[in-house]
């Protein structure tokens, strides 16, 4: 019967993809079983011979690690399961295991000088420093093949992208808003490495030669501008004073008042001096009133 012939066909052909799958996971895992078994045998092969060979061996199972550092070890290409050993004297097992110290101190970069667009246009050339530190060793080992490049690297590339997203005016009057998002978006990415980043700082900002002439007259004019503010003020302020002073005064009074301002003035001043009559006073100060 045609129909069954390619059912069964079909079922066999599933049957053997399935059990061929089965045989390779199970392949694999007997593999692995197998070199796990083989380095458990050798490892404890290993601190036999050290221990019956200690005093000739000591020497070269020790290894000092500083109190700024940690040792991440590798047993046969693995990592040694639990948290990086150190500080202090390390054992290991020299022909078996690798190590590889961390330095966890801060350690602080320079940015160089990126030339970078802002978002209204107007080019920058901006410098930075980064100060960070490793608060993981293993992923650091083992996550980023250059964890001092990569950091370096990721820190360009947020400057500029940072500041692209940025007016002029933002960058010149936020700058430390704009150095702590920068360092929370290189703690979101660094992390994942062992990374803490603590601190950014923008360092300097070098604008064009002709956009800094351009402020430098805008802000002249708004000076200039501001001055001739405040003098006009202060000459409408000084001529309402003088209005309500000489409003109380009498004709005599007035009289003497201008007798002694007449007497203020230097000997040596070039002074024209009008004399008026005391009536042409009476009749401006009832006209005054």
């Amino acid at each position: 019967m045609p129909g069954f012939n390619r059912v069964g066909v079909l079922c066999a052909d599933e049957f053997d993809a399935d059990s061929g799958k089965n045989i390779a996971s199970d392949g694999g895992r007997r593999s692995s079983g197998a070199v796990e078994v083989f380095g458990a045998v050798l490892t404890l092969l290993s601190v036999a011979f050290i221990l019956l060979t200690f005093p000739l061996t000591a020497w070269m199972c020790a290894q000092v690690v500083q109190e700024y550092e940690s040792a991440v070890i590798f047993r046969l290409g693995r990592a040694v399961k639990g948290r990086a050993k150190g500080p202090g004297l390390l054992w290991f097992i020299p022909w078996l295991d690798v190590i590889r110290k961390v330095d966890l101190r801060t350690v602080s970069f320079n940015v160089r000088p990126q030339e970078v667009l802002t978002a209204d246009g107007v080019p920058l050339m901006v410098d930075a420093v980064v100060f960070f530190r490793v608060v993981d060793p293993s992923l650091w080992v083992m996550q980023v093949q250059n964890g001092y490049q990569a950091t370096v690297t990721l820190a360009q590339t947020t400057l500029r992208a940072t500041l692209g997203a940025n007016t002029l005016m933002d960058v010149l009057t936020h700058r430390p808003g704009i150095a702590k998002r920068m360092e929370e978006v290189l703690y979101g990415v660094s992390r994942l490495w062992g990374v803490r980043v603590e601190r950014v700082e923008l360092k300097d900002l070098t604008l064009p030669v002709s956009l800094q002439r351009c402020m430098a007259a805008e802000a002249e004019a708004a000076r200039t501008a501001r001055a001739k503010l405040i003098l006009a003020e202060g000459e409408v302020k000084a001529s309402r004073a003088l209005m309500e002073a000489t409003s109380g005064l009498s004709s005599v009074a007035f009289h003497l008042r201008y007798l002694q301002s007449m007497s203020s003035v230097p000997s040596g001043a070039s002074v024209v001096v009008c004399c008026l009559p005391t009536e042409l006073l009476d009749v401006f100060i009832s006209q005054q009133h």
